[in-house]
């Protein structure tokens, strides 16, 4: 029998006693949760399903200090992109970084947690129905776990390609569980068709009570089938795959139909007419500030849902500022390549070689990196050689000169933190536009996503120049709005877990993510009173990245266990 112990304690022994199902209270503990209770026609409010149903949610992935072992602060797998480096050393996220991950050491390994939640949502499927509860009610909770375990399969689709497809089936242990790999093109097909059974019966987006909020609706059905017609358009899965790759790591052959399918579905969720880019009435970069610490606003389709709290700015705020009061670990250390990716704020491209500035940048920088001089808890920021946020010595502390600034609230005059909304954004508005761009530039209709690529920029704070093209040149062509298109992505949906896979799926990460990562070493001359800074740009990692890392590694013991497990190839 299936036996489960659940928090609180209280409010359990109070949902049993309102049951039918009576127990010896001296041979079973009062606080026992088992199947038969779970799906007891008795429990009238079916209270223990939904309880259950809200447990499926913890599945949902986050992207906050992830990546770790233990029961420490991780890094965000961003730092494995080429977009910042852990500030401590020999991090497992930069095994990535360094080609050390192997078939028993891969830090991102998401088989298990994933096959879980899909045995979990099978088994509440076939029992759901036995609560007592309105049909209405009964369709929308299996259309919200049947999300889940579509979204489940995508995670799983993205890192390995082609996994075994379970249904609705749940295994026992005299099941032949010996399952092979379904192809690529039978994953997405099944992610996007379970995407379009349960968009009607999800709640609408637009009308969603506050009470709701963070439950999956219609456009994050929407979203999701997007993300994943995305993924199946790109050069990695469209008929490019590398390493010998055949049908469970992408389709055999090219087909642009598959970039029109990314479009449509973009267009769908426009076609809610609810979601929007959040804007403010204040100066840049406050609106995009705003999307991260706003517990409700209409960019965010779906975010992981999470208590207020402190904690991304006590992992993430530079290191100077602890004291007994203020924790601040500063973990994450963004790198000069990425600070150089932000245009001006004019929407020119900046050198790469030139002397380092942030004056005169998209804003979006400032709401993203700590730099040198940003004020912070009512003092500036001190990333040069001997400041206070990079005192030198044993510390771990910025490896790069910069630390990361975004999903935090505003505490730049502040003298401590206070709680604060950090749901991490899985789907959010901005998203769609990148992936309408990419999919129009694609399809020949380039000034078409230069259109979506203004609206962004409009809402960074960048100037729209005349003619009003945010930094765009008139007759850019199909390549260079490619790479344009590339980097807005990688500045606009930095740090939500984006780049590191954007890089697969477009077959560059040969190049992205091989060579040298640099940050910044900065000097202060003068007195304290009236310093001067040079900033001078100092190599400090190397990257090397293998062609076979594209698709991540099976683990070794489920192919070992299941020997129809066909291993992706290098591996």
């Amino acid at each position: 029998m299936n036996q489960k112990l659940l928090i609180p304690l209280a409010a359990l022994v109070l949902a049993l006693g309102t049951t039918a199902c009576k127990k010896d209270p001296e041979t079973e503990p009062r606080y026992l949760i088992t199947d038969e209770l779970e799906w007891d026609n008795a429990d009238k409010n079916a209270t223990l399903a939904q309880w259950f149903l809200n447990d499926l949610y913890s599945y949902l992935p986050g992207g906050f200090n992830r990546v770790g072992t233990g029961t420490d602060p991780g890094d965000f797998l961003d730092a494995a992109s080429g977009d910042a480096l852990p500030s401590r050393n020999n991090r497992p996220v930069e095994y990535y970084l360094t080609g050390t991950v192997s078939v028993v050491n891969n830090p991102d390994a998401y088989w298990s947690s994933a096959y879980a939640a899909v045995r979990r949502t099978n088994i509440f499927l076939a029992n759901v129905d036995k609560v007592p509860a309105t049909a209405a009610n009964l369709g929308l909770w299996k259309a919200e776990a049947r999300f889940i375990r579509a979204m489940m399969y995508f995670e799983l689709v993205k890192r390995y390609g082609g996994v075994p497809l379970i249904g609705d089936k749940v295994f026992t242990l005299t099941d032949d569980l010996a399952l092979p790999r379904n192809t690529y093109e039978e994953c997405v097909n099944y992610i996007v068709s379970e995407c379009d059974a349960i968009k009607g019966d999800l709640r609408k987006d637009a009308s969603l009570a506050d009470a709701d909020w963070g439950r999956i609706t219609q456009g994050c059905a929407i979203a999701l089938k997007g993300r994943m017609l995305l993924y199946a358009a790109s050069p990695l899965f469209n008929g490019g795959g590398v390493n010998g790759a055949g049908a469970l790591q992408g389709y055999p052959s090219y087909d642009a139909n598959r970039w029109q399918k990314v479009l449509d579905a973009a267009q769908e969720l426009v076609g809610l007419n609810y979601f929007a880019l959040q804007t403010s009435t204040s100066a840049a970069p406050a609106a995009y500030l705003s999307v991260f610490t706003t517990k409700r606003n209409r960019e965010i389709i779906l975010g992981k849902q999470v208590a207020n709290s402190t904690l991304i700015e006590q992992y993430n705020t530079p290191i100077g500022y602890n004291s007994a009061s203020i924790s601040s670990l500063g973990l994450t250390s963004p790198t000069q390549d990425f600070v150089d990716a932000f245009p001006t704020n004019a929407g020119a491209a900046v050198s790469t070689t030139g002397a380092v500035s942030y004056i005169n940048r998209d804003p979006r920088l400032a709401a993203t990196v700590f730099t040198n001089g940003t004020k912070w808890l009512n003092r500036n920021v001190e990333t040069f050689t001997g400041g206070l946020d990079r005192p030198g010595g044993s510390a771990v502390q910025t490896r790069t000169g910069y630390y990361l600034r975004k999903f935090m609230g505003d505490f730049t005059s502040a003298t401590a933190f206070s709680n604060t909304s950090h749901n991490f954004p899985i789907f959010r508005y901005a998203e769609t536009l990148l992936n309408a761009a990419e999919a129009l530039n694609e399809l020949g209709r380039t000034e078409d996503a230069m259109q979506r690529i203004f609206a962004i920029r409009q809402r960074a704070g960048i100037t729209a120049g005349s003619p009003a093209r945010y930094g765009v040149k008139l007759g850019i062509s199909q390549s260079e709005a490619r790479d344009l298109i590339r980097n807005e992505r990688r500045i606009e949906l930095s740090f939500e877990e984006h780049r590191f896979w954007d890089v697969r799926r477009w077959k560059i990460a040969e190049t992205a993510l091989s060579g040298p990562l640099y940050g910044v070493q900065i000097t202060r001359e003068g007195t304290a009173a009236n310093p001067t800074y040079i900033y001078t740009r100092q190599q400090v990692a190397t990257m090397t990245f293998q062609p076979r890392l594209y698709y991540l590694p099976l683990p070794y013991d489920e192919t070992t266990k299941n020997l129809n497990l066909t291993q992706n190839p290098g591996w």
